[in-house]
């Protein structure tokens, strides 16, 4: 993998990207792996190690995370997606295949809003539906309101309860808490990377554009995924759109980490179907 830079108007972005091969797969389709709010690239780890043979896979910093930072915190969501589409430009990748892990789930279906023609697949690991209709106005309310919280919170409680909440295994356990200390000593950083990114999701929402999948698609999501109310939100959006819905055993908010094996099988059999299309 190698990493690499993206210019915008508010910062660097950096990402880590394979060499294209000559393999049927590399060449027809790439993988693009979105990781959650305050996750990083190595969120998607053993997905990397999976899948960086025989596919072109792209992961990033999401805008001002760990590397990509300093940030201005002016952008949206639709920012987000518009950056990524530039990479992937930049990249020569005509043919993407999201898979987004919580937030980046959101800019997974942000992306199919901007570029309905440009998705080859989408993919959502522990997200949520981002219409208007699946939330209250109390919801977005509050998610608006979260930076105190994150600011506030004691630290050492808050790196306990962001790493044992979003994870059932002792792998992705210790992975979040890596990844978190990557901002210890700086909280306020942490906070305001937690209260933009709700915020910016509650506009998006607010916003109430039509967030279709017209790709094919998969639902991934652990069934003790005790983030918000991603189980409900999961349910429902499978129900309303008919999207495949697959909930993993004993998996947390970070599914990925908890049953990569799994999950690694379930993108290679999404990936076989794209192909055989």
């Amino acid at each position: 993998m190698i990493e690499k830079t993206h210019p915008t108007t508010c910062g660097e972005i950096h990402y880590w990207t394979n060499n294209s091969c000559d393999s049927l797969q590399a060449s027809s389709l790439a993988l693009i792996f979105l990781p959650g709010l305050t996750a990083d690239h190595r969120l998607f780890e053993q997905q990397i190690a999976f899948f960086e043979q025989g596919y072109r896979v792209l992961v990033w910093d999401a805008p001002a995370h760990a590397a990509s930072w300093p940030f201005d915190f002016s952008f949206t969501l639709k920012d987000k997606a518009i950056w990524l589409d530039e990479i992937l430009q930049k990249e020569h990748i005509e043919a993407p295949v999201i898979v987004g892990q919580s937030m980046g789930g959101y800019v997974g279906q942000m992306y199919a809003q901007l570029f309905p023609d440009k998705l080859r697949g989408f993919i959502s690991i522990d997200s949520a539906p981002l219409q208007r209709a699946y939330v209250t106005a109390l919801e977005i309310w509050l998610l608006k309101k979260m930076e105190p919280v994150y600011r506030y919170y004691p630290w050492k409680s808050l790196l306990k309860l962001g790493s044992n909440g979003v994870s059932t295994s002792a792998y992705g356990r210790a992975l979040m808490r890596d990844i978190m200390m990557h901002y210890d000593g700086q909280q306020d950083r942490y906070a305001k990377i937690c209260g933009h990114g709700y915020r910016m999701l509650a506009e998006a929402m607010e916003a109430d554009l039509p967030y279709e999948i017209k790709c094919p698609a998969l639902l991934i999501c652990g069934e003790k995924d005790h983030a918000g109310s991603c189980i409900g939100y999961n349910k429902r959006w499978h129900k309303m759109s008919g999207i495949p819905l697959i909930w993993i055993k004993n998996a947390g908010h970070n599914a990925n980490t908890d049953a990569p094996a799994l999950i690694n099988q379930l993108i290679q059999k999404f990936l076989e179907k794209l192909l055989s299309l």
